[in-house]
């Protein structure tokens, strides 16, 4: 073949390789996926298309498999009859009638409805958090269900792992579940694992990403939740991963950070509602449903006065259960509103609901890390600092070489939200959380004086401070905000 006429040609197939590569790009990436995250796929793809489509590949979908959606709908459907065998009292009827419907919103997503009769204290001591969980897991009658994003074996967590052997010893049951990726990095993974075993725990992987064995998805779908279950009767869930407040990483360790956690007990029947979040997860991915472990919530004694709401969320379900929520009540907020994330990356819809709290007179409050563990996510973060000051939200950073990882918010004086959902398109999106929503102004009285600790602890970062920021801080700002749409 003449040399001129093969350049042509493989010119000639080249181009219309890249137009086929945009073609489908502008087929495929729009479908059920929020405008700013395809325009990102796209731009990504039109400027490097072999890499770009590569990357989509491997990270494009924001779904879990078929199966694992179906068996989440399947355990969804077997909680509403169980609801409805259950004949539960409606808890909400002098609520607020938004309220109401939030509450309502939130059962309809996921089966679970709103009990009342709880009672809830927070923590936010590292050390004494495990120590208390370890506390009520000796006492454990019947079982124990433990799930965490990342554990790890340790001096700090050792206590908790001694009271699982105990408990193991007693002949309780005692089950456990780790998210696959994330606690593998952790440098003693393998010890950890052994330990389990040791003891008698029985425990499985969140998924696992194991394509010999048939178990794969997009990696960086993860498992985030946090919760123990002692005898369905009394929980706990937060921020707070089972592992040193250093993570046990080396990176962590030589810059000195420590983690500033938030966890929550709750005693009363919505213990049990996180025992189902478990008992789900455990479904998914072991197979077993374990009917008899379920503790039905009317023989569950009152252990105070506020209601609470349990909601999972992430990509098993339709929607954005946790977003749908927290943007429901910023919308419902008539006094104030102060938040708390360690990554707060929000997407158009929280931008808008939050700069228009602020611009219908509510107090509004973020409470940020003064510095990050993760490059991307924090220059991500940093982006909107402009137009939120702008607004007239008020950002108080946590000092340095703390990274305040807590995740909660509070509306007004009776109203709060903790648990393991960060404020990100991460979050909304990518990882499986568990949130719960409370109406109690006890409760939120705690977790104002929280708040206060963090206000004293940290600094205010104000409109005039940031504008002085160099150019150079902010490039890699909005770099970063683009790649965070990739999702």
């Amino acid at each position: 073949m003449d040399s001129v006429l093969g350049a042509n040609l493989a010119w000639i197939a080249g181009v219309v390789l890249n137009l086929a590569i945009i073609v489908a790009a502008l087929l495929i990436l729009p479908k059920r996926r929020k405008p700013t995250a395809a325009m990102a796929w796209l731009l990504a793809i039109f400027l490097l298309p072999y890499l770009g489509i590569i990357l989509f590949l491997l990270i494009g979908s924001i779904k879990l498999p078929k199966k694992r959606v179906e068996e989440q709908a399947r355990i969804d459907a077997r909680i509403r009859e169980r609801v409805a065998l259950a004949k539960l009292e409606t808890p909400h009827t002098d609520e607020p009638r938004w309220f109401q419907r939030i509450l309502e919103q939130a059962e309809t997503l996921t089966g679970i409805p709103a009990l009342h009769g709880n009672a809830m204290t927070l923590n936010g001591d590292y050390n004494g958090s495990i120590l208390d969980m370890a506390a009520e897991v000796d006492k454990a009658q019947r079982y124990v269900h433990v799930e965490f994003f990342i554990i790890g074996f340790d001096d700090t967590t050792r206590p908790f792992f001694t009271a699982m052997e105990n408990a193991v010893k007693r002949g309780v049951k005692v089950r456990l579940l780790a998210d696959y990726i994330a606690t593998r990095k952790v440098p003693n993974s393998k010890e950890m694992t052994a330990e389990l075993d040791r003891i008698g725990v029985e425990w499985a992987w969140m998924l696992p990403v194991q394509p010999f064995k048939g178990k794969y998805q997009r990696p960086d779908l993860r498992n985030h939740r946090k919760i123990v279950v002692v005898d369905g009767t009394v929980a706990f869930t937060g921020s707070q991963n089972l592992i040193d407040r250093t993570y046990d990483s080396p990176k962590n360790q030589k810059r000195g950070l420590k983690w500033q956690e938030l966890v929550t007990r709750v005693d009363g029947p919505a213990g049990s509602a996180l025992n189902v979040v478990f008992l789900s997860d455990w479904a998914i991915e072991t197979g077993q449903m374990l009917a008899d472990e379920y503790v039905a919530v009317e023989t569950i004694p009152a252990k105070g006065d506020l209601v609470c709401q349990v909601i999972p969320s992430g990509p098993t379900y339709s929607t954005e259960n946790n977003l749908r929520l927290f943007l429901a009540l910023l919308y419902g907020a008539t006094e104030k509103i102060i938040i708390t994330s360690p990554y707060f990356v929000p997407d158009e819809a929280m931008v808008y609901a939050i700069t228009s709290a602020c611009e219908r007179g509510v107090e509004v409050q973020l409470f940020v890390s003064e510095i990050g563990d993760q490059w991307l996510v924090w220059h991500a973060q940093r982006s909107y600092y402009g137009v939120l000051l702008e607004a007239g939200v008020r950002i108080f950073l946590y000092p340095a070489p703390f990274i305040l990882h807590s995740k909660h918010f509070s509306i007004d004086d009776d109203i709060a939200v903790i648990g393991s959902s960060n404020m990100d398109i991460r979050s909304f999106s990518l990882n499986a959380e568990v949130s719960v929503l409370v109406r109690g102004a006890s409760f939120t009285a705690g977790m104002r004086e929280v708040e206060e600790g963090y206000r004293q602890a940290g600094r205010e970062l104000t409109l005039e401070e940031w504008r002085r920021e160099p150019r150079s801080a902010t490039f890699y700002d909005g770099v970063a905000r683009l790649t965070s749409a990739l999702n």
